[in-house]
């Protein structure tokens, strides 16, 4: 693991990628390889955007798109993206949360929990966006910038908002 994170030159990841997934990825970003990563074909990292598959499992579908400076951490639960995601730059999206039940005892000391994250198809997150662990969106949602999403969502919604909530439901034609 510690070779895979710090002695595997950006590079290579970019390399790798691009022959194992056809995907695109920034020799800027920082990727870690391991078996728990899947990226879907066509997808496209940005530079910047870090992502680590240490702990779990993080499938993206086909065509997804992250922007510059995203933070994407699977924790145990896994984080799962559907086709066609457009994720916008500093979105971060982690699936790992301390417990803190016992005021006493320093956070760090208490473990974590990790329930994952589940992101449907054809999702549009916006800029500066935070989804937290436990959180679900369905297929066809657009989250609004600056959005902090912590709960189940349902599909064709727009969701904006600290915490975020549903201000609009799409329609089909």
């Amino acid at each position: 693991m510690l070779v895979r994170r710090f002695l595997v030159p950006s590079f290579f990841v970019t390399i790798y990628a691009y022959l194992k997934w056809r995907v695109s990825i920034s020799p800027r970003a920082e990727v870690e390889l391991s078996p728990n990563l899947r990226i879907g074909r066509g997808s496209t990292i940005g530079s910047f955007t870090k992502i680590k598959t240490t702990d779990g499992p993080l499938l993206t579908g086909q065509r997804c798109s992250f922007g510059t400076g995203c933070f994407l951490d699977p924790g145990s639960g896994g984080i799962t993206i559907g086709d066609n995601a457009l994720v916008g730059p500093n979105v971060v999206i982690v699936a790992v949360n301390y417990t803190y039940e016992d005021p006493e005892l320093p956070l760090q000391d208490q473990g974590v929990t990790s329930s994952g994250i589940r992101i449907g198809g054809n999702v549009w997150i916006g800029a500066n966006s935070t989804l937290v662990d436990g959180a679900e969106v369905g297929d066809n949602c657009i989250i609004v910038a600056n959005s902090l999403v912590n709960k189940v969502f349902p599909p064709n919604s727009i969701i904006q908002g600290n915490p975020a909530r549903v201000i609009f439901s799409r329609s089909g034609r």
